[in-house]
């Protein structure tokens, strides 16, 4: 049995990673470690970790080293912080595997920590594209990683390009559709009849998050946003921005729209209710890579906003735009009356895959081998 030991710091990639959580629980050669940190401990953000303890996994480790300023500086010092407390996990746990998923700094704190104790890393999720210095954190990590789990072939292909031995990487899909093709998601008449909305009009889902490089736009970029939202009047589901350098000062200007009885805020949302939420909403707004990644397999027209997604994979459902009231505002009244865009978007494909990623990569880990060839990577140029 493999002891393979996760680690997840935000609500958003906790989702994503269910699926497969559930799958190591199930895989009798796996046995699973988790490692909790950052905003899930904190209750600014939701203190999202009682939603991981109320599914019923077991938590081996948590740390809480939030950065309390709104500044990059006091990310780079929380990661300090943090690697050394990661650090103390993995040597308490001693897995044969960690796993990690995207790009977020908890990520790389977990890749270089296991690097330097010899840990092999695997790593949903590398070779996708985007704006951000995200993307700089992701290819930073697949440097680092022994085994690659793509969402797609692209992403596969990039992987490769950047010298990395093909048989490292495995193409699984993006675990985050598996929950919404399992078809286990609460129905749009529950969630109406809880959060008061009406299903009869049209509903906004908003998830805007700051742009790491662009902390001092971001209550500017926030306000065109919810400027155009209240020109509309339309009900809005808004849930608050991640714990980036930036984003306390975006909740200070949303705190300023909540007086809007048809805007209604939430520092968090369960993951089954917020894809509940995407299949009720008429349009998603903001910059989350779920309304690029899990979006199309709910036919929901998305109106992605500036350049935090840039370059990444999408399907037909998205129309992208500037920081820009009018603009944001053509764009929902298109995705809600465009009947052209409409049908389009009705029959999107997610090429982003097939809702078995969790299997894939449960399987994976169990039948892989730990050996001198894994540990050892090899530049293929």
């Amino acid at each position: 049995m493999k002891k393979i030991a996760v680690i997840t710091g935000t609500r958003a990639e906790y989702g994503m990673f269910k699926s497969v959580l559930r799958q190591m629980e199930a895989n009798p050669g796996l046995k699973l470690s988790l490692i909790v940190i950052g905003m899930h401990l904190s209750a600014e953000f939701g203190y999202t970790v009682k939603e991981i303890e109320e599914d019923g996994f077991k938590i081996d480790a948590k740390i809480d080293v939030l950065h309390g300023k709104d500044t990059g500086a006091a990310m780079a010092k929380s990661i300090g912080r943090c690697m050394a407390r990661t650090a103390s996990a993995l040597e308490k746990i001693k897995p044969d595997i960690l796993l990690i998923l995207g790009d977020r700094s908890e990520m790389l704190v977990g890749a270089v920590s296991a690097t330097y104790m010899a840990i092999p890393i695997a790593h949903i999720h590398g070779g996708d594209i985007s704006g951000n210095v995200d993307e700089q954190v992701r290819h930073a990590i697949t440097k680092l990683a022994h085994i690659h789990f793509a969402a797609t072939k692209e992403s596969a292909d990039r992987i490769i390009k950047m010298g990395e031995e093909p048989w490292r990487v495995h193409v699984v899909g993006a675990p985050g559709l598996d929950l919404i093709l399992s078809k286990e998601l609460v129905e749009p008449r529950e969630l109406a009849r809880k959060y008061g909305l009406d299903l009869s009009k049209p509903i906004l889902l908003v998830v805007q998050h700051s742009v790491i490089t662009e902390p001092d736009d971001a209550p500017k970029q926030t306000r065109e946003t919810l400027e155009a939202i209240v020109d509309l009047g339309y009900q809005t589901v808004l849930v608050y921005p991640n714990a980036d350098a930036g984003g306390r000062r975006m909740i200070e200007v949303i705190r300023e729209y909540e007086k809007y009885p048809f805007i209604k805020t939430f520092k968090n949302i369960l993951h089954k209710e917020y894809l509940g939420f995407m299949k009720l909403a008429s349009v998603m707004v903001g910059n989350s890579s779920s309304g690029i990644i899990e979006a199309p397999s709910f036919g929901l027209p998305v109106v992605n906003i500036g350049s935090r997604q840039k370059g990444r994979q999408r399907a037909e459902n998205v129309i992208d735009v500037n920081y820009d009231k009018e603009q944001i505002k053509r764009a929902i009244q298109k995705a809600l009356y465009d009947e052209t865009f409409k049908e389009k978007v009705k029959n999107v494909k997610n090429f982003y895959g097939d809702g078995k990623a969790g299997m894939r990569i449960a399987s994976v880990l169990s039948n892989i081998k730990i050996d001198k060839r894994l540990l050892e990577k090899r530049m293929t140029y």
